[in-house]
């Protein structure tokens, strides 16, 4: 239970040591956007890694050559994804949310609430841990799709072209 062999700690040190290394390589050869977390499905890809790095180290059924190639394989699908999401709206839209506006001009958008299933308190607590102590200091707040809030105070609200991708109402009402 606490202890097997030394030839299994062994395998793990040796196997640990190269797959981590083919990771390092495969996620240095796909680009810094492979374990950004900007939305969901970034998000479940670097969980996936992490998952498949953890069966090749434990898992004595699945072989260093089999581990890397789950590896690659992920890292690839991330790839090709991120690829075509820049080339193709459709697809963008297609695997990608938007954001969401939760708040406007101090005054929270219940239907955005209920929609995106975010409670009240959450709006509120995102907006106090900016150090904002009133509604009516907030021009908005974004639910982001990587599931983070933004909260824009009214003093950096600026002319709003950072909500293009949110709302078109967002930009008409300006606070």
């Amino acid at each position: 239970m606490f202890f097997d062999s030394w030839s299994g700690l062994l395998r793990v040190v040796v196997l640990g040591l190269c797959a981590y290394a083919a990771l390092v390589l495969l996620l240095r050869a796909s680009g810094k956007r492979t374990l950004a977390k900007m939305n969901a499905f970034d998000l479940v890809v670097t969980v996936a890694l992490g998952s498949t790095l953890a069966t090749v180290l434990l898992s004595s059924g699945v072989a260093l050559a089999e581990g890397v190639l789950g590896l690659g394989v992920l890292v690839g699908a991330q790839f090709a994804v991120a690829w075509v999401s820049v080339r193709s709206r459709p697809f963008r839209k297609a695997v990608k949310s938007t954001p969401t506006l939760l708040a406007r001009q101090g005054r929270v958008l219940e239907r955005s609430l209920r929609e995106q299933r975010v409670s009240r308190s959450e709006v509120l607590q995102a907006v106090r841990a900016q150090g904002i102590g009133g509604l009516d200091q907030v021009a908005a707040v974004v639910l982001e799709t990587d599931g983070t809030f933004s909260v824009i105070p009214v003093s950096a609200a600026g002319d709003l072209s950072a909500f293009e991708d949110v709302a078109d109402e967002v930009r008409e009402s300006s606070p």
